[in-house]
């Protein structure tokens, strides 16, 4: 959708830096609705998504990428969603972004979605791995380890994803964001891994909710020279979103400003503003609003320009955090354009910036700053 974007928003590509797998079956209303959203079902209460503002985007904004008017009725797209099938749907949602790259972060339900080696057969695109660092630690406890060697491994395990360009930390689900500024030492560790493998013999569940351990692994990725994305602020019902003020991560980020490796906080709603700060003042600090553009469907513009409020345009990136859904790849990508569009326009007319400084900014948002933080090469300009 071009309407009303200046030219170079609606020419030029985007790198995607997060983004996850599509569902490859055929999904009946409830399902759909339940990927329209970050709660764990659908309200039963008798009230439907497309009642939201990203529903209302659907209709208006995917509907034509299926040959419907804008505004379809939910049955209506619903059913011509079906009478495609998955495998269309979804080809023709992703290349309607016009990405070049995706950064895809695989570790979440891998057996329900598709890889990314599918993606870039779907879509025509190039791929890249990030790893979740808590599925990486998890699967070397399933595999058998003792706490003694519990490190070594995951540094085996990390370097073996010889396609990865960059890890993601989910410890905002399992501990918060108060992170501790500190490297743990080996003995912090062993002692930390030693208590969670007594847990997982005495549970039989294996999941990382372990501080020490949450902080080891950002820090084998940092040593490992690989930027690290946190998730920050928005997300499902599993997390306590007081624990994930972007703030919290301040000692941290202190910490590690001198390796010269990156952070991504990624999502950040509603602390977008506090990441723009923490962007500012910390040079290896980049940041996103994605999931958040696409949820909030014709206000993703507004956390655009209450982000760049007072972050330096070469640490914002774009990302979809597209998840199942294929509308999600889309809506991020339209919703992002226009939002930024939009904000570069006003700038032009008020005169606070030229048309080639609108151009340059998009530049650096849309793929740029992407390419130069994660060192992706042969990726065409």
């Amino acid at each position: 959708m071009t309407d009303g974007l200046l030219a170079c928003v609606a020419e030029l590509p985007l790198v995607d830096h997060h983004c996850h797998g599509l569902v490859r079956t055929e999904l009946d209303r409830t399902s759909f609705e339940e990927l329209l959203t970050e709660a764990d079902t659908v309200s039963p209460l008798g009230t439907t998504l497309f009642d939201s503002l990203i529903g209302l985007a659907v209709r208006r904004w995917c509907a034509p990428v299926l040959d419907l008017p804008p505004h379809a009725e939910p049955d209506d797209y619903l059913a011509r969603r079906a009478e495609l099938g998955a495998a269309e749907v979804n080809r023709r949602f992703v290349r309607a972004t016009g990405s070049t790259d995706l950064l895809v972060d695989g570790g979440f339900r891998p057996e329900q979605l598709t890889t990314a080696d599918e993606l870039a057969a779907l879509a025509g695109v190039r791929t890249h791995e990030i790893v979740r660092l808590e599925a990486l630690a998890e699967d070397v406890v399933r595999a058998g380890t003792s706490a003694a060697d519990f490190a070594v491994h995951c540094a085996s395990a990390l370097r073996g994803h010889d396609r990865a360009v960059g890890c993601k930390s989910i410890a905002a689900y399992r501990v918060g964001l108060r992170l501790a500024g500190a490297r743990p030492t080996e003995a912090d560790v062993r002692a930390a891994a030693g208590r969670w493998l007594c847990e997982v013999d005495r549970s039989d569940v294996v999941r990382l909710a372990d501080e020490t351990l949450h902080r080891f692994l950002v820090w084998l990725a940092i040593d490992l020279r690989l930027p690290v994305q946190f998730h920050v602020g928005y997300g499902d019902a599993d997390l306590d979103l007081a624990q994930c003020d972007p703030l919290l991560l301040t000692d941290l980020l202190r910490a590690t400003q001198h390796s010269g490796i990156p952070v991504l906080l990624l999502h950040n709603y509603p602390f977008h503003r506090q990441a723009g700060y923490l962007a500012q003042v910390f040079p290896h600090v980049f940041v996103d609003v994605g999931l958040a553009t696409h949820h909030a469907g014709r206000r993703g513009g507004s956390l655009i320009a209450e982000t760049l409020e007072i972050t330096p345009f070469g640490k914002f990136l774009y990302s979809s955090d597209a998840f199942g859904l294929a509308e999600h790849y889309h809506l991020g990508a339209m919703q992002f354009r226009h939002g930024l569009s939009d904000f570069l326009s006003a700038g032009i007319t008020e005169n606070s910036w030229t048309p080639s400084d609108a151009e340059r900014i998009f530049g650096l948002v849309a793929f740029h700053n992407a390419r130069r933080v994660y060192q992706l090469t042969n990726t065409a300009s």
